[in-house]
C-alpha cells in the first residue's frame, strides 16, 4: 500500500485553552494511560473503543474505533513523538463505509502549548491523506477524489471541533489528578 502523502484528504485543527499551568499537563501520560469510559465521554457518541497496545518492534500504539461521518473508523495510531507537550500519531485507517472497507492515513498531533496566566493551549490537529487502495475504492464505487475530500473535510471537521475541548478538559482532569497524587506521596513520605 503506498501513503499518497502530495494530497491531502482532510485537514483540521481546533484549540482549546486549559486552566492548568503547561509544566503540570503531560499529553503522552494522558494519551497512553486514558481509559476506554474515558474516551468516550470525549466525542459521544462518536467514540465507541479504544485501547492501548505495541507494534511489533515495540512502538507504543492508541486503536481508537470511532465513527466519522458514515463511515465506521479503526485508527491504529503509532507513536512517532510522544512527549508531554507534543504527540505525533500515524495510523493507517480502516474505513468501513456503507458500500464497503478501504484504507486512508491519519496523522493525529496533540499539541500543548504554554499561554498567558499560567494556562495552557491544546491544539488536536488531524491530516488525512488518501492511500492507493482509497484511490482505487472510489474509482470502484464512481466517486472523484474531489467529492470524497469534501465529504471528509466535512465528516472530520465537525468530528475534530467537538472532541478538541472535551480532550482538553479531559487532559486537564489527569494533570490535577496526578498533581493530587503527587502532593499526597510527597505528605506521606514527610510522615
Amino acid at each position: 500500500m503506498k501513503i499518497l502523502t502530495d494530497k491531502i484528504l482532510s485537514q483540521s485543527a481546533y484549540t482549546a485553552d486549559i486552566d492548568v499551568p503547561f509544566e503540570k499537563i503531560d499529553i503522552a501520560e494522558w494519551l497512553f494511560s486514558l481509559p476506554e469510559a474515558e474516551y468516550l465521554r470525549c466525542c459521544p457518541p462518536d467514540h465507541i473503543g479504544s485501547g492501548v497496545s505495541t507494534t511489533d518492534d515495540g512502538r507504543r500504539m492508541v486503536i481508537n474505533v470511532e465513527m466519522i461521518g458514515t463511515g465506521l473508523v479503526i485508527q491504529h495510531y503509532v507513536a512517532e513523538e510522544a512527549t508531554a507537550g507534543y504527540c505525533r500519531m500515524n495510523s493507517i485507517s480502516d474505513v468501513f463505509t456503507p458500500v464497503g472497507r478501504t484504507q486512508v492515513n491519519v496523522i493525529w498531533e496533540l499539541i500543548a502549548e504554554a499561554i498567558e496566566g499560567g494556562r495552557t493551549r491544546y491544539t488536536n490537529r488531524v491530516t488525512s491523506h488518501p492511500t492507493d487502495v482509497f484511490l482505487d475504492f472510489l474509482a470502484a464505487h464512481g466517486q472523484t477524489f474531489e467529492q470524497a475530500a469534501v465529504a471528509r473535510q466535512e465528516a472530520g471537521g465537525d468530528h475534530n471541533r467537538r472532541e478538541t475541548p472535551l480532550f482538553a478538559a479531559s487532559i486537564a482532569r489527569r494533570a490535577t489528578a496526578r498533581a493530587s497524587e503527587a502532593a499526597k506521596a510527597a505528605k506521606s513520605a514527610k510522615a
